[in-house]
């Protein structure tokens, strides 16, 4: 069940210690939403925390706030724990069993279509970022929106949205923009250092990635792979290929892009990505990944060639 705003408003009220967690390899967006809430919730005046597995990524560090995230939580007297953009509980990695055996409040903010309501309270939008609803939620809540905070919500719906591209991008998420820009949000900064700015050892990995794309499906279906000899040749760690799968996707005739990147030997994080003709929430949820109809992902495991050809076999079956 889908909880109110105004639900959702009265367990960060109620709070007065607070544990917020975000999915394994954090990007944009959730680290934007749960940094925003963290700073909230300090502001009014609560003990709050924000956790995750993997340290913020090089690119989003330009943002002070980045280095309040943390790998271990806090022996505190903890009255509620909330899950900002993770679909499901086991994404919180090392955090998951934590939350499941938490006795007192749960509250997932989320905006994942293939979320399935693990807390006790729930509200999951379909929109395209989290930071869309955190948005809402602070504001509902009375919390000040300070430029700090308008550029961490702004970096979760710049990142999320594609820079405000993607197809499920709507009036609403322009206002909620149009809001945190009258906050003080630094667009630009914020698209240069995202979007951008890169170091030397992404370019190079971005050409070798992008001199194998494989097609199939009559060129319908775009495949990359990111080898771990690939990174390790140009000193590259996986945060680094963040945005890969969104360049096949620009080629005419492709109507979904697949990123492949080897995580260890015999396992793939799978990155799927839609024109929009192809549901790939349903070809990730295939194999127990999901996400959103035209952004999804999941874990494959097996040789290279046999995992291509069962994903091949997936899209087929959604063309």
């Amino acid at each position: 069940m889908n909880n109110t705003l105004e639900e959702t408003v009265a367990k960060l009220k109620n709070a007065k210690c607070v544990a917020v967690f975000c999915h394994v390899r954090p990007d944009g967006d959730a680290l934007g939403s749960g940094l925003a809430l963290l700073l909230a919730l300090h502001n009014a005046g609560k003990k709050a925390v924000m956790c995750c597995e993997d340290v913020p990524p090089e690119k989003v560090r330009f943002l002070p706030a980045m280095n309040m995230v943390l790998q271990q939580l806090p022996n505190w007297d903890y009255d509620l724990f909330v899950s900002v953009d993770c679909s499901d509980i086991t994404r919180m990695g090392a955090f998951s069993k934590r939350y499941s055996r938490f006795k007192k409040d749960t509250l997932n903010i989320d905006h994942h279509v293939s979320n399935n309501g693990y807390a006790k309270t729930n509200y999951v939008i379909d929109c395209p970022a989290c930071c869309e609803i955190m948005t809402d939620i602070l504001v509902k809540c009375g919390y000040e929106i300070s430029t700090e905070i308008a550029n961490l919500l702004m970096l979760g719906l710049i990142t999320d949205s594609g820079t405000f591209t993607h197809q499920n991008v709507t009036e609403n998420t322009f206002k909620v923009a149009g809001y945190l820009c009258s906050k003080g949000a630094d667009c630009n900064t914020i698209n240069y250092n995202v979007n951008v700015r890169q170091p030397k050892a992404r370019a190079l990995l971005y050409g070798r990635v992008m001199d194998k794309i494989r097609f199939d499906l009559g060129d319908k279906l775009a495949i990359i792979v990111i080898t771990a000899n690939d990174m390790s040749d140009f000193g590259a760690d996986g945060s680094l290929t963040e945005g890969f799968v969104d360049f096949p996707l620009t080629i005419d005739g492709v109507e979904v892009s697949v990123s492949l990147m080897e995580f260890k030997k015999g396992q793939y994080k799978t990155s799927l990505r839609s024109k929009g003709k192809v549901n790939v929430n349903a070809v990730a949820s295939v194999f127990g990944g999901g996400g959103h109809v035209l952004a999804s992902g999941c874990m494959l495991f097996g040789e290279l060639e046999e995992v291509v050809e069962r994903l091949t076999r997936a899209v087929s079956l959604n063309l």
